[in-house]
């Protein structure tokens, strides 16, 4: 039987939309630092990824800004099938030199596998310790 074929798209639904959703992640204090970026994470009930961006002025004008952003959604796309899914994302960059797609698609891919053990062991843990 062939294999589903995967499609290579970003969304309206898989944008986290507004503070409440933001808040939320960033107060589930799940997050791991990957070079120029910061991946905060909250599990979801949902079979896919939901990303948010945080890019403050620091890291530059609107246009750099801009830049940077569409780099994090292209990554975001072009790998979310090799990622761990059930995730709503919040990425939060910090001021660094622009880098290439691929670069960002790794960043990520690394903080977010390392959540995602991390979220699998607390489950375990908690696991084993309610039964007797």
């Amino acid at each position: 039987m062939a294999e589903p074929t995967r499609r290579f798209l970003f969304r309206h639904r898989q944008r986290l939309h507004g503070n409440r959703a933001f808040a939320a992640v960033f107060d589930a204090r799940l997050r791991k630092t990957a070079g120029p970026i910061v991946v905060c994470a909250k599990p979801n009930d949902l079979s896919y990824c939901r990303l948010g961006l945080s890019v403050p002025r620091r890291v530059g004008n609107a246009v750099a800004r801009g830049r940077v952003k569409r780099r994090l959604r292209e990554a975001f796309r072009l790998s979310q099938h090799d990622w761990p899914t059930g995730y709503d994302l919040v990425i939060v960059v910090r001021p660094h030199k622009l880098q290439p797609v691929n670069e960002y698609q790794t960043l990520i891919g690394t903080a977010l596998t390392r959540l995602h053990d991390r979220v699998q062991l607390n489950r375990r843990d908690s696991a084993s310790e309610q039964t007797p």
